[in-house]
């Protein structure tokens, strides 16, 4: 093994957290060194799939079954994932973890440079501190180290430079941003808010907030709403780490990407109390080598930074770096997911949505805001992501009656509108709930594979069972008829949005890291992505990432200048 020239910092990961450090520390004068585990790819020109019709595609993007069942049988249940992305998404033959049907996970990844904000859903809503303060209320989990007010001015400042458009609406369980102008609602969709609000005072619908610029800004182009934005988007509208964050670390001059680099583990040295090295496997020629660095941070994703924790083992730490608290691994977290209700919208023959625009509608959270609601048996929230579309042949064709000229003819026509609302609501953070290394089972680069034992529990369910209902009684109130509600039994990971395995905290015997994302024993190391999550809320995470690693980025080169890191 051979050991690298010395960089300021090194980051692990160049997703979401991973190009925000990246571009943060470049920018303060530092030589940053990104390592991703995933392939090269360019922003723009490997976007192959990105306007492709479905008759240049094989089979007219039908899905390659067995080849799914084969090579993608995690990834190829994603609602991105098809012939025009697959190349962005990990080979789950390839890269395995050991998935237990009895208690099944979910684990959604990409394999290339920009990682899943190439194929994330761009959905972005700050926390409160109805969120931050829950622990400590409630007595489930820890007290967050942090509140809104130390990160509300590190949200302006990310989405400010990555373009999230929306609209204010002035509630404080869901601070407003810095919003460009929103997206606009169908026709549909604005009958139904005013439906929403006769029939529900107390619950609001409103256009998605999306890291979609409706303005250009920062060298990228306003949203021209051509879609589907998972096949990747040329014009940078979207906000990815290859379109915004890691173009402006490259300005600098002080920025070297190291793809195809996949991270084995972090040296760490007991007499300096420091990490003194990051040991790296080539993935395509498997050469083995050592990069050294004054700082690292680590944003490889919620379940690949705490696998490369736990594998960093050492007479110091002997059950994982950082772990003295025992609590890498544990109380992870993911939304529930794939529960609500549709129904028809009766009317509106006459109009048809256009182009294909990359949000849907929020109806913000309005359960146990002040306390517990009487009534309910569960405590923490939800909240809903709706929309209206008009079915298309494909949706509806198999409740089209006849057959033959009759029935072709009805397929040329548009089917009725429909509407659904699908909830998102807040896994409590528990410590059985984990994520494990597997030493009996190696990886093809000898790296022990990552299990799984987590679950949702009874709050969960309950929850569930009112997100359905409630989903089902707005709709009635907004005028849908057929209704038909549903509750998913699929557990964590499906709505990927992992969180947890390295949480924050006050208190070194029972977290990882403290107030600004520092591990408690290591002062050189930083874990910046969803790993830090000391609750889950209910709104979709990344925009608190963002803000969490560019506080920490800016908190790190400080204590670096004092000599303290």
């Amino acid at each position: 093994m051979k050991t690298s020239e010395q960089f300021d910092a090194i980051v692990v990961g160049s997703g979401i957290s991973g190009g925000w450090a990246a571009k943060e520390l470049s920018e303060k004068g530092l030589k940053v060194l990104v390592l991703e585990r995933g392939r090269p790819i360019e922003h723009g020109k490997d976007y192959t799939g990105e306007h492709k019709p479905s008759w240049e595609i094989p089979y007219g993007g039908k899905p390659l079954r067995e080849l799914y069942k084969e090579e993608y049988p995690i990834q190829s249940d994603v609602y991105a994932f098809d012939e025009t992305s697959r190349h962005f998404f990990n080979n789950d033959k390839k890269n395995p973890y050991v998935y237990d049907k009895e208690k099944p996970f979910e684990w959604k990844r990409a394999d290339v440079l920009g990682g899943r904000s190439i194929i994330w859903g761009r959905q972005v809503y700050r926390w409160s501190d109805l969120d931050f303060e829950a622990n400590k209320k409630d007595g489930h989990g820890i007290d967050w180290p942090i509140r809104y007010k130390d990160i509300a001015p590190w949200y302006s400042y990310v989405e400010e430079f990555a373009g999230v458009s929306g609209e204010k609406l002035g509630l404080p369980h869901l601070p407003d941003g810095e919003f460009q102008k929103p997206m606009e609602m169908n026709v549909v969709e604005r009958e139904m808010k005013k439906r929403l609000a006769k029939s529900h005072p107390d619950r609001t619908l409103t256009i998605g907030r999306c890291a979609v610029q409706t303005e250009p800004k920062n060298g990228r182009g306003a949203c021209h709403y051509c879609g589907p934005c998972h096949r990747g988007c040329s014009a940078g509208a979207y906000f990815s780490s290859l379109s915004s964050t890691l173009p402006a670390a490259k300005k600098t001059g002080n920025l070297t990407i190291r793809a195809d680099s996949v991270v084995e583990g972090l040296d760490y040295d007991p007499e300096l109390k420091r990490i003194s090295g990051v040991r790296v496997i080539d993935a395509q020629t498997m050469e083995k080598t050592t990069y050294t660095a004054k700082l690292v941070f680590l944003c490889a994703s919620t379940v690949a930074s705490a696998q490369i924790l736990l594998n960093s083992r050492s007479e110091a730490f002997p059950n994982g770096l950082a772990n003295r608290s025992g609590a890498v691994g544990r109380y992870l977290m993911d939304h529930t997911h794939g529960t609500g209700a549709f129904g028809i919208v009766p009317g509106f023959m006459d109009k048809y949505p256009y182009g294909h625009r990359p949000s849907g509608c929020y109806i913000p959270r309005f359960r146990n805001l002040n306390g517990q609601d009487e009534g309910r048996d569960f405590i923490r929230g939800y909240g809903y992501q709706t929309a209206a579309m008009r079915m298309d042949w494909k949706m509806f064709s198999g409740q089209v009656p006849g057959f033959g000229a009759r029935f072709k003819a009805a397929m040329r026509a548009p089917g009725p509108w429909v509407a659904f609302a699908g909830g998102f609501g807040e896994q409590l953070p528990n410590a059985n709930n984990r994520m494990m290394l597997d030493d009996t089972k190696k990886d093809r680069y000898g790296i022990p594979q990552v299990r799984f034992d987590a679950r949702f529990r009874d709050n969960e369910h309950k929850m569930r069972k009112d997100i359905a209902m409630q989903g089902e009684e707005m709709l009635k109130g907004m005028g849908v008829t057929n209704i038909t509600s549903f509750i998913s039994d699929g557990g964590p990971g499906d709505a990927i949005h992992e969180m947890g395995t390295a949480r924050m905290g006050h208190d070194p015997a029972e977290s990882v890291l403290n107030a600004w994302n520092q591990a408690h024993d290591i002062p050189n190391l930083f874990v910046t992505d969803g790993s830090a999550m000391t609750s889950s809320s209910c709104v979709n995470p990344s925009i608190t990432y963002m803000a969490l690693t560019a506080r920490a980025a800016d908190y790190a080169v400080k204590q670096l200048r004092e000599g303290r890191v």
